[in-house]
């Protein structure tokens, strides 16, 4: 697996992001994750785009980090916000989400973060045991979606 850094509007990023979209739409019957982001969120060193590869140079999984402080959401000083960790239907539970996480978790903290932070739902139990299992634990909810029953928020220190 080779993971490399892109920008949040690579075509595999964009691809990418489709399909987890669309995942989403499907899990929550809505249009997907309404959290607006843009290219340069995800640009060093306010935070991080990360592609893995497969061996035959296709997209499988994907995530990214972007800087966050105090605001009107819920955000904390430090924190790095974890968003759109996907990996494609056929290459789930090999460790990938797991290995892209702890390569996002390692650089935000060379960054200078302190805390990643996440928000998932209740229709993503594998998105929630990944994070639970990895150190994870329930935080103040933060976001576009924190006032949603159906969302989960997570913090981690780094």
């Amino acid at each position: 697996m080779n993971i490399r850094r892109v920008r949040f509007d690579h075509p595999d990023a964009v691809k990418l992001n489709d399909e987890v979209q669309a995942e989403y739409a499907e899990r929550y019957g809505d249009e997907g994750d309404a959290t607006v982001l843009h290219a340069m969120d995800f640009d060093p060193p306010r935070g991080v785009y990360l592609i893995a590869y497969d061996e035959f140079d296709r997209p499988v999984a994907t995530g990214g980090w972007r800087s966050q402080d105090r605001n009107e959401e819920g955000n904390e000083d430090g924190d790095a916000e974890l968003k759109r960790m996907f990996v494609v239907a056929e290459m789930r539970g090999r460790g990938l989400a797991r290995r892209i996480l702890g390569a996002l978790e390692e650089d935000a903290r060379a960054a200078g973060r302190v805390r990643m932070v996440l928000e998932t739902g209740t229709k993503q139990p594998e998105a929630i045991a990944l994070y639970a299992s990895s150190g994870y634990e329930p935080c103040t909810p933060f976001g576009y979606y924190r006032h949603y029953p159906e969302s989960r928020c997570f913090a981690k220190k780094l």
